[in-house]
């Protein structure tokens, strides 16, 4: 499996191969503390039409200061709505972060012993591209280290690092 994410027209998307049961890669997503161990935390009200609250602190995905270019996310909280709903295969919310309106999508499919795990977001805009794609991938290799219960990698470094590589890739 190609752990980069891909990009079709204003779509993106990527995936990860992550370790079952289903109920326990769905917690990472919908329990507010451990979504907050690999992306934001906040409240979601678990219904179509509910609210999503996304409170991004990147303190705690690892221990390495916010670069000053991001430092306005840290603290910041955004708000969406559900629109589509399966507990525990699929979950999709739409939210507006200043740029303009977008949904992402999670999915999650049972693989024997495993879960493919994924997140499409559209629409993103060229400009922003590699930005999010770098994100996302960065968000997800925290998300695989703490569902292995390895040690998560530095998000900044990670993301940086993916930048620069996603920049050429688009």
């Amino acid at each position: 499996m190609n752990n980069y994410a891909t990009a079709s027209g204003s779509t993106l998307r990527i995936e990860r191969r992550l370790p079952g049961p289903i109920e326990r890669v769905w917690a990472y997503l919908v329990d507010p503390e451990k979504r907050a161990l690999w992306w934001v935390g906040g409240a979601w009200d678990l219904r179509v039409g509910g609210e999503t609250q996304c409170e991004w602190d990147h303190t705690r995905l690892s221990h390495e200061p916010t670069p000053a270019a991001w430092k306005d996310f840290d603290g910041m909280t955004t708000t969406g709505t559900i629109t589509r709903l399966d507990p525990p295969r699929f979950l999709a919310y739409r939210a507006d972060m200043g740029g303009g309106d977008f949904e992402v999508t999670f999915e999650l499919v049972p693989d024997g012993d495993d879960v493919i795990f994924s997140i499409t977001q559209a629409p993103v805009a060229d400009p922003g591209k590699a930005s999010f794609a770098s994100g996302w991938h960065a968000y997800m290799d925290i998300l695989e280290d703490r569902v292995r219960g390895t040690k998560p990698q530095a998000f900044w470094t990670n993301f940086n690092r993916l930048e620069k590589e996603y920049l050429g890739r688009f």
